[in-house]
């Protein structure tokens, strides 16, 4: 086996890999990639219908990436639902992802019949890409319970909506969020969150005062 004959048989071996990804960003890359190989190792050879293949997968891949980075912080394609605590859907997606949301937020728990518990769904269309759960900890101060992302959009920071869209929580009377404790690769310092402690803290703007004149 020659080197070319490697280099045929590595983006092979790319593009299998990438069909084993469940992130649907890191898929459409890694894909990209293995084209990419295949379209220089199948016209060193001069197989020219899999060169064109390769360039025809390599464009589709371009046009989605294109799309998913141009829309990653689009609040027209993200959209936060405020549920109930005791929402049956929202039980529902957590008892399907319990294992993932163990995974990344050791002692989670969560009880919808505790009082203050506020609930968000960030959806884009009909999908559910996120699940924000939050609780007043002290007077001003929202504690966040859980901040989920499903395995398919982890490449992308969902949660961002709902900490973006601040009267969220200053309409509650809050002014500060703090992340959940000891949560596995954490993103609040691209959000403009601070570090404190163990956790994440993000102070909000006050709310805007209500002329009654």
């Amino acid at each position: 086996m020659n080197w070319l004959d490697l280099v045929g048989w590595a983006g092979s071996a790319v593009l299998v890999w990438s069909l084993l990804q469940s992130r649907v960003l890191r898929l459409r890359a890694i894909n990209l990639v293995g084209c990419v190989v295949l379209i220089g190792y199948n016209a060193a050879i001069e197989v020219w219908p899999m060169v064109g293949l390769n360039v025809v997968l390599a464009v589709i891949n371009i046009w989605y990436l294109r799309g998913m980075l141009a829309t990653r912080h689009d609040e027209t394609t993200y959209q936060v639902v405020e549920v109930g605590v005791g929402d049956q859907f929202l039980a529902h997606t957590l008892r399907v992802h319990a294992a993932d949301i163990t995974r990344f937020n050791p002692g989670f728990r969560w009880d919808p019949d505790a009082s203050g518990r506020s609930a968000f769904l960030v959806v884009t269309a009909d999908e559910v890409v996120g699940v924000v759960l939050a609780h007043a900890e002290a007077p001003g101060v929202a504690q966040i319970d859980l901040d989920y992302v499903t395995p398919k959009f982890r490449d992308f920071t969902p949660g961002e909506f709902v900490y973006r869209r601040s009267h969220l929580f200053t309409e509650r009377g809050f002014h500060r969020v703090v992340s959940p404790p000891r949560m596995v690769a954490p993103y609040y310092h691209r959000l403009g969150f601070r570090p404190d402690g163990d956790s994440y803290v993000l102070d909000l703007p006050a709310s805007p005062a209500i002329d009654h004149r």
